[in-house]
């Protein structure tokens, strides 16, 4: 369709790009399927070009939509698509905290293994994983852990090697067992946040309470400038060719519990001009 209304317009793919306020190249992947179209409700490239191209509002997004999902009814064959890791999920929906439980299991059923599911199941799996590097060479600590979980120590060496070389796609119900199971207590999501709190085992895990937040937060600001850096500033001997962008990162320069002196951000000022302290690209 696009390629039609181009066309009929007279237009070229950088009249669409510029009006889209993207790149030809983007453009030109799009219509040759190099790259797939974007989910029209996180974009708003379909009302640019619907508006350039003289298009129903509403339609390209129709369109895109109905391409992802063909393009993903080929990947996946034309089996609805089912729920990936059986039985990880259920573990991970039992151990979450009762409160949650139900609204966790309604969004973990509704996507095949979704966004949500994948970071829950990631932080789990890597606040256990921490917990097993730790203990590795700790004999005591896997003669507990394989005793909890019905195995020997010399199995719980090698179920601990492999789970460590693992991620959330290769997650067996052998390592939910070994490990998900006996160190988790219990987890829970703040979804206005995405703030995850994770409990675990106080007998097999130091610092049993682990909190994860994903929010925005404003920059720190700036605290009163250093009486050090005021008198770099003011001698031209030590400060005068120093740029503007060089005497900022000076100025962001933190310490505690220290007062540095002048000659201390000229040193400083050196190192940083000297390539020998810094890696290429």
């Amino acid at each position: 369709m696009i390629r039609q209304r181009l066309e009929e317009l007279g237009a070229e793919q950088r009249d669409l790009a510029t009006a889209a306020q993207v790149t030809e190249s983007y453009i030109s992947q799009l219509l040759t399927r190099k790259k797939p179209p974007p989910a029209p409700n996180r974009t708003d490239i379909y009302d640019k070009m619907e508006r350039f191209l003289k298009l129903p509002r509403g339609e390209l997004a129709v369109l895109a939509d109905l391409q992802r999902k063909e393009e993903l009814k080929r990947r996946l064959g034309d089996a609805p698509p089912a729920p990936l890791f059986k039985e990880v999920r259920e573990l991970i929906l039992r151990k979450c905290h009762p409160d949650s439980q139900k609204d966790m299991r309604a969004i973990f059923e509704g996507q095949a293994f979704g966004e949500l599911e994948r970071l829950v199941t990631q932080k789990l799996l890597d606040v256990v994983k921490k917990v097993a590097r730790e203990e590795l060479e700790n004999e005591r600590w896997l003669r507990l852990v394989a005793r909890l979980s019905g195995r020997s120590y010399e199995q719980m060496r090698v179920i601990v090697l492999e789970f460590l070389d693992t991620d959330i796609f290769h997650l067996s119900a052998e390592h939910c067992v070994a490990f998900l199971d006996p160190l988790i207590e219990s987890w829970d999501i703040d979804l206005a946040t995405f703030g995850v709190e994770i409990v675990l085992n106080r007998r097999v895990a130091r610092g049993y309470l682990k909190k994860f937040e994903f929010v925005e937060r404003e920059p720190e600001q700036p605290s009163g400038e250093e009486p050090g850096l005021r008198e770099f500033l003011r001698d031209p001997s030590l400060s005068g060719d120093a740029t503007e962008e060089e005497i900022e990162f000076l100025k962001r320069l933190r310490f505690k519990g220290k007062r540095p002196a002048p000659l201390y951000y000229y040193r400083e000022l050196q190192n940083l001009r000297d390539p020998l302290h810094f890696r290429k690209g």
